[in-house]
Order: C-alpha cells, then structure tokens, then sequence
C-alpha cells in the first residue's frame, strides 16, 4: 500500500483527466454506482466513500442526496485535497487520511462505495476481511456497492478482458505508454479477484440481493444489503 500511495499522491491533480483515459465509460459506471442508493432524495443518509480519490464519486452523491452526511477515506492526503475542493459546497462532509486494509470503522452507514479502490488490497483474505468489518458498519438495510476492476472465470476469458483494455486504452493513449507504464502498473500494484468469488463470499457473510449492477469486460460493480 506504501508504493500505491506514493503513486497517487503524486497523480492527484492528474487523477481525472488520467482516469478518463484509463477506465472505460467511467462516467456511466459511477453514475449507476450512485443511483443504486435506495434513499429518497431527500433523506440524511449516511455515506462513506472508501477510496473517494478526489472526490467524484462524494460530489455525485451530494448532488443526489443533498442531505446527506458523507465521510470521504483516501490514502492519498492530495487526493483529499481535491476532493475538499469538489465538495466546498456540501454542509456535512468529514475526511480522513488513512488505509482502508486496516481501517476500523466508527459508525454505521447506510451507504458505503467505493471505486477502483479495493483491488490494491494484496489477497483475498484481506478483501473478504473487509467486506466484513464493512457489513458490520451498515445499517439495516444499508448496502455496500464496489465498481471496480475484476477478473474473469477463466484464462480465455481473462486474455478477452485484456485485449478489451488495452483496445479502449490505444483510443487515447499511446502504445508505448500503455504497455510501458499502465500495464506494469497494474501487474504490480493491482490485486483484482475474481467476481464470482467476490459475489460468493458477501453472500457468505450475509448479504443480500448480490447483484452485479454494471459490467464491461474487467470492469464491473457488485454488491449487496445487509438484512
């Protein structure tokens, strides 16, 4: 987590004209993650970002649910920085700078997000950890939604993924720097598994209604609500 936050630091007033380039309909992927919140619009929910980066996904959630309460967590202190700015407008609004592998929750949320954040933790079991202390931290009825990269079921259809990627990534970006600095990127910093799995083990630990919301080649969200 160490080189991922060094790495993000330094992007943070790159990161979203950087992930435009990168992730593929990104701005259809949070905008499903938002509306999957099943609050009135105006009800104080109460919402945690877990990885807000700088903000964008906060920002969508303020406007629309303009009351409600929402803690921003990043590991990046510049990527709160921006998101700081994004959300000036906000009335409730807290931050804070800190690793979500160990994070200990304070509270209970009726929403918890997160995008493209989740996949740095370094196994499966730290994720499965995670998910738990995060349905622990839900309301009744609260629910826990991830847009993030994922792996496929098996090697052909995790190569398709790939060629997928790279195919979106070549329409603005260059080869060189595709191949020479995204993908050794994500070979050593990312740590994605595989989506059935992902769906498995929140049912195991009592999820309900899993569903996959949104879905294009690696890329995907998923979640679930706690009973």
């Amino acid at each position: 987590m160490d080189e991922v936050k060094s790495h993000f630091e330094d992007e943070a007033t790159e990161f979203d004209r950087i992930i435009l380039a990168l992730i593929p309909h990104y701005q259809a992927m949070i905008r499903v993650l938002v509306e999957a919140i099943p609050f009135g619009r105006p009800e104080p929910i109460r919402v945690m970002d877990l990885g807000c980066g700088t903000g964008t996904v906060a920002a969508q959630v303020s406007d629309a649910f303009p009351n409600a309460r929402i803690t921003c967590l990043d590991v990046a202190e510049n990527m709160i920085a921006i998101a700081r700015t994004k959300l000036a407008a906000h009335p409730v609004v807290s931050y804070a700078a800190a690793d979500f592998s160990d994070l200990e929750f304070c509270g209970e949320y009726d929403a918890i997000l997160s995008s493209l954040a989740l996949h740095h933790l370094a196994t499966d079991e730290d994720k499965q950890k995670l998910y738990r202390r995060i349905y622990g931290s839900l309301a009744p009825g609260g629910v826990f939604y991830n847009a993030d990269i994922v792996l496929a079921s098996n090697d052909f259809l995790q190569a398709l993924y790939m060629k997928a990627w790279r195919r979106f990534m070549g329409n603005n970006l260059s080869i060189e720097e595709i191949e020479g600095k995204w993908i050794p990127k994500y070979n050593e910093e990312d740590r994605p598994a595989r989506l059935l799995d992902q769906l498995a083990w929140m049912t195991g630990i009592g999820f309900v209604d899993v569903d996959v919301l949104w879905k294009y080649y690696n890329f995907a969200i998923y979640g679930g609500v706690r009973r």
